[in-house]
């Protein structure tokens, strides 16, 4: 079976990772470990596909979390290095996380000495966020480096007399970016906290790392990694979690009807505000397969949502043909920060998850009903 006849017999709307596509993904993240010895971590926000964690971690070293169910997935699910960052720990789950954790990252020297003597006791890796306040990138809302921001501690906050116990930092200011923009942001590291690497073990160099874009500058990366190894004896660690889904997935989606209103609208079973809320957050505009920007073929249409958000609108789109009722329509680069932000607004239905296998076939992973529905509500 190739993909095309695979998009035709999945139930809709559906998510499917094409499982040669990640490996691909996986094997040009694996080459830059081999090369260089730093340890890279999925970082389970972007892509929590557990089903696929046995796989990812034949090529990674492990996961990375936001707190504590993604720290637990990871644990449970790949079962390799565990690391976790919160902005702020719960005193509830801290034991928990001290437990299934091998290092604990804190964003602030006060969560650091609340939490401190719990964590070595444990045996714990532990790390401070810092904020290098060097912002390369313009989206705003991803942008940890933007004044008033609350992740990181800044260099004229730091504390060097709490460094005790504290083996390494870790820094993530990227979003979806290049080589240069890591080289711009470790002079700026080097600035305000060179003087305090030599002393520590590890430092972090967080995600955002659009590793597997073709135009990546692979080089690049394994020059700073590498520098940075030999200049200050650290092992280094890396955090993608887009990069590793990287054009892997597809949403298929079913035209249910077409409507005119200055312009013709074609209503999915899909919804950008249910199912891929990037579109509306970001904003991005998603590649469809066989369609173009809108006028550049004959046809266009409006795409949106059956929700009764007035902006569920995934954008317009030009097709060679007519759209029809019941025609499917297939999504690209689907996988990363979609089935791990999606939600049942307006009671929507969760799209269903499926793998395009390497022996090309399908396997359902999970479908979704009512009840999924039901219980996160009381």
């Amino acid at each position: 079976m190739e993909l095309n006849d695979a998009f035709a017999q999945l139930p809709t709307p559906c998510y499917v990772v094409d499982e040669a596509l990640l490996i691909k993904n996986l094997k040009i993240l694996k080459q830059i470990q081999d090369r260089t010895g730093a340890h890279i971590l999925l970082a389970q926000k972007a892509f929590s596909m557990f089903a696929m964690y046995p796989l990812m971690g034949e090529y990674l070293a492990g996961t990375t979390a936001s707190g504590l169910f993604e720290a637990k997935l990871g644990y449970e699910e790949m079962g390799k290095e565990n690391h976790v960052f919160s902005t702020a720990y719960l005193e509830s789950e801290f034991t928990e996380i001290v437990s299934i954790c091998d290092h604990i990252v804190f964003n602030s020297f006060n969560q650091w000495q609340k939490y401190k003597d719990q964590a070595l006791a444990g045996n714990r890796d532990c790390g401070i966020r810092i904020n290098p306040g060097c912002s390369t990138q313009d989206h705003a809302i991803y942008d940890p480096c933007a004044t008033g921001s609350r992740l990181g501690v800044a260099a004229r906050q730091f504390r060097p007399d709490l460094l005790e116990g504290i083996s390494g930092l870790h820094f993530h200011t990227l979003c979806e970016q290049n080589a240069d923009a890591l080289e711009l942001t470790l002079a700026a590291v080097e600035e305000q906290f060179g003087p305090f690497l030599q002393q520590l073990k590890w430092l972090n160099f967080g995600g955002g790392h659009h590793i597997t874009r073709p135009d990546y500058d692979i080089e690049k990366l394994i020059s700073s990694i590498t520098r940075m190894q030999k200049k200050y004896d650290l092992r280094i660690y890396l955090e993608p979690g887009e990069a590793v889904a990287l054009n892997t997935g597809f949403l298929v989606a079913t035209v249910l009807d077409i409507v005119d209103n200055d312009i013709e609208i074609a209503i999915l079973d899909t919804s950008a505000a249910c199912h891929m809320p990037d579109v509306l957050e970001m904003p991005y505009r998603p590649e469809i397969i066989g369609a173009a920007l809108p006028e550049e073929k004959p046809f266009t249409y409006r795409l949106g949502g059956p929700t009764c958000l007035a902006g569920d609108i995934i954008g317009d789109y030009s097709f060679a043909q007519p759209l029809k009722i019941g025609d499917r329509l297939v999504f690209c680069d689907m996988a990363h920060y979609s089935m791990v932000k999606n939600n049942t607004f307006n009671g929507m239905n969760l799209p269903s998850i499926a793998i395009f296998t390497q022996a090309k076939n399908i396997r359902m992973v999970r479908q979704f009903g009512y009840e999924d529905f039901k219980n996160r509500l009381s």
